[in-house]
């Protein structure tokens, strides 16, 4: 019997690999931006940035550049937002409730949420913000 002479080839087929990894590409691209919790918006900066440390998932409240409230992907008017807040609370308890403002909301609009979310009997409130990259905008 003849094998051939040739022996066998030990070479990796990058085809099949080239196809997998593009395809693990596109399905991240596509999963990203779904990953992000809340409503999306542009965070001031700060100079010094705490991480939260309570447990748990945090109750995101954001407040888009219109002045609408969002608690998670859900819009909540301003008069209703303490008792949606206390419902979600009722269902987690114990988690930290988080805001998320945009940089171009005013003040006032922040001031009168947190107004509001004392209204739900929240021990504390974080707020989000982004530290400035380094050599970046301040």
């Amino acid at each position: 019997m003849d094998t051939g002479g040739d022996g066998v080839k030990s070479e990796i087929n990058v085809t099949p690999l080239v196809d997998v990894v593009l395809v693990l590409l596109i399905i991240f691209m596509v999963v990203t931006p779904l990953l992000q919790r809340g409503k999306a918006v542009q965070l001031p900066t700060a100079r010094q940035v705490s991480e939260l440390r309570h447990g748990g998932e945090p109750i995101l409240l954001s407040i888009t550049p219109d002045g609408r409230t969002w608690l998670g992907k859900n819009e909540v008017e301003l008069s209703a937002l303490a008792g949606a807040l206390e419902g979600e609370l009722a269902a987690r308890p114990g988690a930290p409730v988080v805001v998320k403002g945009d940089r171009s909301v005013d003040y006032k609009t922040v001031r009168a949420v947190i107004l509001e979310i004392s209204k739900a009997r929240v021990a504390g409130v974080s707020l989000a913000a982004s530290q400035p990259r380094e050599g970046g905008e301040r």
